[in-house]
């Protein structure tokens, strides 16, 4: 009889290793973005009717990886959000065009902040997935000494 080892490369646990992982991995790409947005979202223009900050925005995809056999979340597309910008009349302002209006960002401070406790949550969802796996892996190896 062979025995059963449930540390290889192709093990279920690692398997759900990777996988929580690869969306840690995510979820921390996620709060870099909404960081900067956040850091962003006052961020005008320095020249008359100029473009300022654009939201920015990435998208996930479940990808498989070969080497390890499990299914993996990764970056699928960056992007900047179509959303409008928003005006303020401030005529004053360096970046105010001719008739007095100022281009603000696209950003919704309230978005982000919803956007980073989502992240956030998912985060300690994998982080706890990957606990019970190496839990597990522990228990596992108890029996096996036994």
């Amino acid at each position: 009889m062979t025995p059963i080892s449930p540390i290889t490369s192709q093990g279920p646990f690692s398997e759900a290793m990777e996988t929580a992982a690869s969306g840690m991995r995510a979820e921390s790409l996620r709060l870099r973005v909404v960081s900067e947005n956040l850091a962003n979202a006052n961020s005008t223009a320095t020249t008359p009717g100029g473009t300022p900050y654009q939201r920015k925005t990435v998208s996930f995809a479940e990808t498989f990886d070969k080497a390890t056999g499990a299914s993996v979340v990764q970056a699928n597309k960056f992007g900047v959000d179509p959303a409008p910008f928003r005006t303020e009349y401030d005529p004053s302002h360096p970046a105010a065009d001719a008739n007095g209006f100022v281009m603000l960002p696209n950003v919704n401070e309230l978005v982000e902040v919803a956007d980073m406790r989502e992240a956030e949550r998912s985060y300690e969802a994998n982080l706890a997935v990957l606990g019970q796996a190496r839990g597990m892996i522990s228990k596992t190896l108890d029996i096996l000494k036994a």
